[in-house]
């Protein structure tokens, strides 16, 4: 049993995931009945007190109220150990997309890519940078309700300013953008954007977009696919700190749209999977998705103009997911 500064008693269930900073349980509040997902705060390893990562991320939580963003309800003390308690959902989307039995309706896809980019929307309005845009931080109930959540690696960046030091050493591997691939310290919205396109494509694929197992094998799957940065495509990346260091070898035109749009004869396994799940709503996603897959950072379009795209119109909520 756990007692909250509310008063309400909490009963563990059991544990299911672990988050940024710390394990994430199942409980119940024995009054009201109503389940919560109690994340533990790893103290272990703090010599200074209450650790500056949690305490970020609880003030920005506070913060926040939105439908697609995940709720802290509130925080709670047992013994020496402090918790956070959010509301409760189902399932992640890793967990649902690397089930082989369930399958997304084209307009359901629709839905969660439209929740999705509603929240980034409005983090990115509010000035905050997710960071860590994944499967395993994007959460759903059992009616397709989607809400991000992790926000362990989140801050606010200067909306007016974009030269701000930031570390480049956030979002896993496989959603991290290509400029911080490259060592960029200064950034905004875009890498978040970047990671949201990789989720939109992995939800039709049901597989990871770039799967890389280092830094430099994550580059050289977007290279491959994106095509190498030149003057031409991205101005700026030779200012980059890595850039000189790690520069392709040779030049790659990519195959995106290649992989992603309909006639193609292009050997993509992704793109032969695609086929089956969208039809002829290829053309229209390979659009919507490559405004989201710009190389260069500065031209990726604004969160809010692609989910004003018409490819939206036809976005359904779900009925209740088995």
């Amino acid at each position: 049993m756990i007692d909250s500064k509310e008063g309400y008693v909490y009963e563990r269930i059991g544990q299911v995931g672990e988050g940024t900073y710390g394990k994430v349980y199942k409980a119940r509040n024995r009054i009201t009945n109503e389940l919560v997902a109690l994340k533990k705060i790893r103290m272990e390893y703090e010599k200074n007190g209450f650790p500056i990562t949690a305490m970020r991320e609880i003030k920005l939580l506070q913060s926040l109220r939105h439908p697609n963003v995940v709720c802290l309800l509130e925080m709670m003390v047992e013994k020496s150990t402090v918790y956070m308690v959010f509301e409760y959902m189902d399932h992640d989307l890793s967990g649902v997309l690397s089930n082989p039995n369930f399958h997304f309706e084209l307009s359901h896809t629709k839905h969660l890519c439209k929740q999705m980019l509603d929240g980034l929307e409005y983090l990115h309005h509010r000035g905050v940078l997710h960071r860590d845009i994944k499967g395993s931080n994007i959460l759903l109930d059992n009616f397709g309700q989607l809400k991000l959540a992790d926000f362990g690696l989140a801050r606010y960046y200067h909306k007016k300013h974009n030269t701000a030091d930031y570390t480049n050493r956030v979002i896993t591997l496989w959603f991290r953008p290509p400029e911080l691939l490259l060592g960029a310290t200064a950034y905004g919205p875009s890498v978040d954007i970047w990671s949201a396109g990789c989720i939109m494509i992995e939800l039709f694929t049901k597989k990871p977009l770039f799967p890389g197992h280092d830094e430099i094998h994550q580059l050289e799957l977007i290279y491959d696919m994106m095509g190498t940065p030149t003057h031409e495509n991205w101005p700026t990346v030779n200012r980059l700190p890595w850039y000189e260091l790690l520069k392709p070898a040779e030049k790659k035109a990519g195959k995106f749209y290649d992989c992603y749009s309909t006639g193609s004869r292009v050997k993509c396994t992704s793109y032969r999977r695609l086929n089956v799940r969208i039809s002829d709503h290829r053309p229209v996603v390979a659009t919507f998705t490559a405004r989201t897959k710009k190389i260069d950072p500065s031209k990726k379009k604004a969160v809010w103009e692609s989910v004003a795209s018409s490819w939206m119109d036809t976005a359904q909520n779900f009925r209740e997911m088995a």
